[in-house]
């Protein structure tokens, strides 16, 4: 596969909700340490209430999709969760309007713009311990891996999103609840770089089914 098509875009959504739904209770026992308990059951229900939405059928353009998905998420989801994915996908959505398929350079740049607005939204950058640590990873291996195909590089993505999940566990919070903690957030993984590995993870899942 050289592109991803609004179709394939759609089916992602779609894998990503069945995912959360499966992880939901993973997702809250990492939150529960140092957020509140509600990651899980939030990345679930935003998702699901996205592939009802869809269920009606499918949007023009991954644009569209895209826009659908920022405004369902921001509308469903709670806590920070919501605003953040909502942002990322809006803002992705502007650089895929009107498109029906992405190249990787495509993906590349709607990925970029939506943890670009993403950043400024959440005022997080890396070593926070935030979903931006599983991200920005995440986007530098997608730009390392331009010329090798885009299958290589959404996983390459994928697994740099896992690395920097796993990265957040021996850092001080600095964003969020988490950072009323201190030194208590020292040593548990941050559930939003959790959810972004696993949103990056459904794209390749996705991709090659």
């Amino acid at each position: 596969m050289d592109t991803l098509s609004n179709q394939t875009m759609a089916a992602w959504i779609d894998r990503s909700a069945d995912e959360f739904e499966r992880q939901k209770a993973y997702l809250t026992e990492l939150d529960a340490p140092i957020g509140d308990s509600d990651h899980g059951v939030n990345m679930a229900r935003g998702f699901s209430a996205v592939r009802a939405k869809l269920a009606n059928g499918l949007p023009p353009d991954i644009g569209a999709l895209f826009k659908l998905v920022a405004m369902t998420l921001i509308g469903t989801v709670g806590g920070a969760a919501g605003p953040l994915y909502g942002t990322f996908f809006l803002q992705a959505a502007a650089k895929a309007a009107g498109k029906s398929e992405l190249d990787l350079a495509g993906w590349t740049a709607c990925f970029e713009a939506g943890l670009s607005g993403l950043t400024a939204r959440g005022k997080a950058e890396p070593n926070d311990k935030t979903m931006v640590d599983a991200l920005t990873p995440a986007l530098a291996a997608l730009k390392t891996n331009e010329n090798g195909g885009l299958n290589a590089a959404l996983t390459a993505s994928a697994e740099a999103a896992q690395q920097g999940m796993k990265d957040t566990i021996p850092m001080l919070a600095r964003k969020g609840r988490a950072s009323y903690l201190g030194e208590r957030s020292i040593g548990h993984q941050d559930p939003g770089a959790t959810s972004s590995h696993l949103l990056l993870k459904a794209l390749v899942d996705t991709v090659g089914a």
